[in-house]
């Protein structure tokens, strides 16, 4: 259990006194700290879904004691590592500033995609000044806590939870200046008793991509789970969940995602339960239609957990049924040829443990910047499954 000092006052996490306190606290700005380790490490109030919630600030998690329920692994063992202080800064508030690798206006109402998905992951793999746009949608995946999972809350996260996760994240973060969360569309849950509402709470999200009569567009960014796609007259259409109108893409964009998301889209038709998310920009036409320009996608399991591999997947489900808190690593702008951890388990003892899975086909480069990166943490435990090397290996006791 945590403890936490605010002013003045110290509280258990679970006290009814911080409950009361804490809607006094967030309105007059006042800083939590976690009292786990000295020097106290510095936290805030967030509040969500009408909750005040006592949050780590952000890539603050390896600050705290691991037996903090706010311990996080180290981020240098992901893809998050080599973005911090370059394509992503953060002040002392923990206000988070994105520098992006995409576009968000758009010249012409009718102009074909310059770029309709990600870079060659070549290209994406040396870039560490600007987010990618898969990396965006990793990151706020990150931020929102949405890649960690315990047993218990099996049954406990949809999408609304989802949502409000992302929304809360880009709360903090600004890009090019602006607020992401005005330019951050994520749909709500669809409720027949709340269709105005929401139609309503809707149109007023999606003012800001509306197209104007003069000068560049402006394009919004939307992170949403595909239901289907579609064959178009010209292109095709993205049937996304919880909204009652498509997003076009074009056949030469259409084209392009599908070779560059060969993987994704695989996994994704090969299981019911899985989940696929898109994150991309995109305007609205004069006469109302949605139009995407740039794309990114990854599939999640049924907790809404990323993975990328089918041996992933099996560790996700192993560790999804222990009583322990597993938290996925993501690969931001890296390249599949590059190692990271795959997920790591920050409350087991004497020490966390880092899992590595090894795709079959890694080569001797892999093989060689995996063993340098399990030297550079002789703090943390690892377990690596070879994958050539055949069933997976016995998960830490």
């Amino acid at each position: 259990m945590r403890r936490l000092l605010i002013g003045d006052r110290s509280f258990d996490e679970d006290s009814v006194d911080l409950q009361t306190f804490l809607p006094r606290a967030y309105e007059q700005k006042l800083r939590p700290h976690c009292q786990c380790r000295e020097p106290w490490v510095p936290m805030y109030i967030a509040r969500m879904d009408g909750q005040y919630l006592v949050k780590r600030m952000p890539l603050s998690g390896r600050d705290h004691d691991p037996a903090c329920p706010s311990y996080e692994p180290p981020y240098e063992l992901s893809g998050l590592g080599p973005l911090i202080g370059n394509a992503i800064q953060i002040d002392a508030n923990g206000r988070t500033a994105l520098n992006l690798d995409f576009s968000m206006t758009k010249r012409g109402p009718r102009a074909a995609p310059s770029a309709p998905t990600e870079p060659s992951e070549p290209a994406i793999r040396n870039e560490t000044k600007k987010l990618s746009l898969r990396a965006m949608l990793h990151y706020l995946w990150e931020m929102g806590e949405l890649t960690v999972w315990r047993s218990s809350w099996t049954g406990k996260r949809g999408w609304g939870r989802v949502r409000t996760s992302l929304m809360n994240a880009a709360s903090q973060m600004t890009a090019r200046g602006e607020e992401l969360s005005d330019v951050l569309f994520v749909p709500e849950v669809f409720h027949q008793e709340d269709k105005e509402g929401i139609a309503a709470r809707r149109a007023a999200a999606l003012a800001g991509a509306q197209a104007s009569r003069t000068g560049p567009r402006k394009l919004m960014i939307t992170v949403a789970e595909v239901k289907e796609f579609t064959a178009a007259r010209e292109g095709h259409r993205i049937t996304l969940r919880h909204l009652p109108f498509p997003f076009m893409i074009g056949e030469g964009a259409w084209k392009r995602l599908i070779a560059r998301y060969e993987s994704e889209l695989e996994l994704w038709r090969s299981n019911e339960e899985f989940h696929l998310i898109v994150i991309a920009t995109f305007g609205i036409s004069a006469s109302g239609v949605a139009a995407v320009d740039e794309v990114a996608m990854m599939v999640v399991n049924e907790n809404w957990i990323p993975f990328e591999s089918v041996q992933e997947r099996l560790l996700l489900e192993r560790l999804a049924a222990l009583r322990r808190k597993s938290v996925k690593g993501l690969r931001f702008n890296l390249s599949r040829d590059q190692p990271l951890v795959s997920v790591t388990l920050p409350e087991q003892r004497p020490s966390p443990v880092a899992m590595f899975i090894v795709p079959a086909a890694a080569s001797e480069d892999y093989e060689r910047a995996l063993a340098e990166m399990i030297e550079a943490r002789p703090e943390m435990t690892p377990w690596v499954w070879r994958v050539s090397e055949g069933e997976m290996p016995k998960l830490p006791s």
